[in-house]
């Protein structure tokens, strides 16, 4: 019975997902330096130039990056055991797909176009909502939002052509 359960349950470990964020932390780390000597990481005559405190935050992460990784992957301190199985992993994915779909097209079709189709998409797909009852909530949102931010506060919120082509 529980060579069942290990099989429904299976996924990545935890040293495996601590290798791999170690990894991307290592790599933005690098990434970060190698900016940050570009554009200079000496004193200039105005004081620090651009990149000096990129450069030494970039540092302190190459070196986290590169301890937590030797502890995941030598010294033994992360165990073998199961983060999270693959079902947990895409019902995450489904939120965080959208989500940067979402963010993604902020500056191409504005805020409010963004917005209308996140939460259709939430409601539809993953609320099972009928276009009925989604409708005028993903229309009805963005517009609050609108009339709040743009019209009450006086605050600009990102706008793309949709917007400009009805004037607001």
């Amino acid at each position: 019975m529980s060579d069942e359960s290990n099989a429904a349950e299976s996924g990545p470990s935890h040293r495996a997902i601590e290798i791999a964020v170690a990894l991307l932390a290592l790599a933005f780390g690098i990434i970060v330096l190698i900016g940050s000597l570009q554009v200079g990481i000496d004193w200039g005559s105005e004081g620090p130039r651009p990149g000096f405190f990129p450069f030494y935050i970039s540092l302190f992460i190459i070196v986290g990056s590169i301890y937590n990784l030797a502890q995941a992957t030598f010294l033994g301190g992360i165990k073998q055991e199961l983060f999270s199985s693959w079902e947990q992993l895409r019902r995450v994915m489904a939120v965080v797909a959208p989500t940067t779909v979402y963010v993604a097209l902020i500056p191409f079709v504005g805020i409010y176009v963004s917005s209308l189709l996140l939460i259709g998409v939430f409601m539809i797909w993953l609320g099972r909502y009928s276009l009925l009852k989604t409708a005028p909530i993903a229309v009805g949102v963005p517009t609050v939002v609108y009339i709040v931010f743009e019209r009450y506060f006086q605050i600009a919120l990102p706008k793309g052509p949709i917007e400009y082509w009805l004037g607001l």
